[in-house]
């Protein structure tokens, strides 16, 4: 256990996975048992009035960028912040830096040197858990329940494998766990449907572009992992499992470009633009009317030692979505 971490009921660990072995080797893997703790949450003061802000980022190693996530912080203070490709074990997250910052309650699936996601947070949460798809022991996801106003919401952070380089599942094992992932993602949803929690979040680095205007030549990139309609199909069948809203397109007209990765391999990647739409905000449909605006950080991209992903901040205009003062 990660000293000082607030987990209620949730899952806390690291992965500690031989990368060297193949997809159908890891598959027949067991992942380690959760442990639990029972330790409430009680120094964080709630308040329910104003807006609530939510920031995801493939940060690309938290420690190496954490000079770059205090300036996030500092020009934004994010409520809740959900971090992909975060490169270390649970153990190693720099988790005293963050509480330091004024985020106490912090739910991790770290893994060594690959992968890994976590949420951070200025509000306690009720618990945390972590699910694997895909046939894969990967950490790729974390998610938690806070007790809102009007009932649980639910915060899915995701970190979708990328695919590798062709794609054809025959050939490229990569490929083939990627598709098995989103098919995974949507049995998994599909079958809690009916479930009474109806607030929920999902977010993170879900690594595929489905929209023309989510890359920067639709025709060039159809056969392009990241945008080719074996993927894009399935995200958008996984879409409709809650009838997820993408909030991005939601404010941004679908024939208008929006972008949130350039790749490192561009000379003068701002100028040239060749960007993808690579991560995402969705949210079910009760919550629609609580976003009120979303931004892709693009200045980030240019900072030094940056991330190829840029930051994207939601706000939401209830702070109560996620805070219920009685339960704290």
């Amino acid at each position: 256990m990660v000293p000082g971490a607030e987990f209620l009921g949730g899952f806390e660990g690291s992965f500690e996975v031989n990368l060297s072995q193949s997809p159908r080797t890891i598959k027949n893997q067991t992942p380690k048992k959760p442990r639990l703790m029972t330790r409430t949450p009680t120094d964080h003061k709630i308040t329910t009035s104003g807006s609530l802000s939510l920031l995801t980022w493939n940060i690309n190693s938290v420690r190496l960028r954490m000079p770059l996530m205090q300036r996030l912080i500092k020009a934004h203070t994010p409520d809740v912040i959900c971090l992909q490709e975060i490169k270390c074990t649970s153990e190693q997250f720099p988790l005293e830096v963050f509480k330091a910052l004024g985020y106490p309650h912090i739910a991790l699936n770290g893994q060594k040197a690959y992968h890994g996601v976590a949420i951070i947070s200025r509000l306690p949460f009720v618990r945390s858990f972590s699910e694997c798809f895909g046939g894969t022991i990967e950490a790729r996801h974390i998610a938690v329940l806070f007790a809102g106003m009007h009932g649980p919401c639910t915060v899915h952070n995701f970190y979708v494998p990328a695919g590798g380089d062709t794609p054809d599942s025959t050939i490229n094992d990569k490929f083939a766990t990627k598709l098995a992932y989103l098919d995974d993602m949507t049995t998994w949803f599909a079958a809690r449907s009916r479930q009474s929690n109806k607030h929920m979040i999902l977010t993170g680095d879900l690594n595929i572009a489905p929209l023309e205007h989510d890359v920067w030549n639709h025709k060039a990139l159809l056969r392009v992992v990241s945008h080719t309609p074996e993927e894009t199909t399935r995200l958008e069948t996984l879409r409709q499992t809650r009838s997820w809203v993408d909030v991005m397109r939601h404010f941004t007209p679908e024939d208008k470009k929006l972008y949130t990765w350039w790749s490192y391999r561009a000379q003068d990647w701002k100028t040239s633009d060749r960007g993808r739409r690579l991560d995402h905000i969705w949210v079910t449909p009760p919550l629609k009317t609580c976003v009120s605006s979303v931004k892709v950080l693009k200045n980030a991209r240019g900072w030094v030692k940056a991330s190829d992903h840029a930051p994207v901040l939601t706000h939401f205009a209830h702070a109560g979505l996620l805070s219920n003062p009685a339960t704290s």
